[in-house]
């Protein structure tokens, strides 16, 4: 089957993961893989595997008119300046940094809504493991206010999670209210120095309409599902319990292993997100959607 070609942006520990989920994909070739340092381990990693690699950015990207999808794994500020360029020459960015420039997308949610987009937002980890919880919670009890706190692996925090963590904050936050229907949002990321790591946990806090605590249980199982087609290690660690108009759950997410530790977790779930958005785009664009058939293009 015909392929659409893809850049990853960005050959650190989130572009490598990214690079051998999309080596499994039956819709999208990894054709490229950029950065700025000629000695990068990303990028002699990528060549090995046979991908066009260049230490000279975006620009490198820019040149290859055959690239329809770009991922961007870099940091917010760098995707501010990557973002025109990429619109300019048409093709379509997928953001997995805080800079929130196009909508924010979590695929279980609302992905349909922009598939068209020619840039989304793939708001944080902790976005990604939580603004799902929060939606469907929304959908069957109304969740006036929602907060959620992210447990991550110091390990698993690399330089990029470290410099954007107030992006991290105000994006997760921003994310519950605007995909996850709350109508007041709170974000806190905890680095959790622990050895051996712990693996990723959301502990996700509600403050509800209707306390319907069957209800609640029966539409977050329902989520639950839907995400495990994309991130198998997504799981229930605490049932959703509701004291009175409170509901209260927490999530953990162990990472497939592809390239990073399955503590990461946090990662994990940023490029299988990343990776199943961009999946349902290249189908748009090789016109092979069916949205009532979207399972079919996971590629875990």
């Amino acid at each position: 089957m015909e392929k659409v070609k893809a850049a990853i942006v960005g050959p650190g520990n989130i572009g490598t993961d990214l690079m051998y989920k999309l080596l499994r994909s039956k819709y999208i070739e990894a054709a490229m893989m950029v950065g700025i340092y000629p000695e990068s381990e990303g990028l002699a990693r990528a060549k090995s595997l046979g991908i066009k690699a260049s230490h000279e950015g975006i620009n490198a990207v820019l040149q290859e008119p055959d690239i329809k999808i770009v991922f961007d794994s870099t940091g917010a500020k760098p995707h501010l300046k990557h973002a025109p360029l990429l619109r300019e020459a048409g093709k379509i960015a997928i953001d997995l940094t805080p800079a929130a420039v196009g909508p924010y997308v979590v695929p279980a949610v609302n992905v349909d809504e922009h598939l068209e987009a020619i840039n989304v937002n793939m708001v944080t980890c902790g976005g990604q493991a939580t603004v799902p919880i929060v939606a469907a919670i929304n959908r069957v009890a109304g969740v006036q206010y929602a907060e959620i706190i992210a447990s991550l692996a110091s390990k698993s925090a690399g330089p990029g999670t470290r410099q954007n963590i107030d992006e991290f904050t105000e994006t997760t936050s921003r994310a519950l209210e605007i995909v996850g229907g709350a109508k007041k949002g709170k974000a806190i990321i905890i680095l959790n120095p622990a050895d051996p790591p712990i693996m990723m946990h959301n502990t996700i806090y509600t403050l509800v309409k209707n306390p319907d605590e069957e209800l609640i249980r029966s539409a977050v199982h329902d989520i639950v599902r839907r995400i495990q087609e994309y991130v198998p290690g997504y799981h229930l660690r605490v049932e959703p319990f509701v004291e009175g108009n409170k509901v209260t759950t927490i999530i953990e997410v162990t990472g497939a292993g592809d390239f990073l530790p399955t503590y990461a977790g946090n990662l994990d779930i940023m490029t299988s997100a990343a990776v199943r958005v961009g999946e349902l785009m290249a189908m748009r664009l090789l016109g092979v959607y069916n949205r009532k058939e979207v399972g079919s293009c996971a590629s875990h």
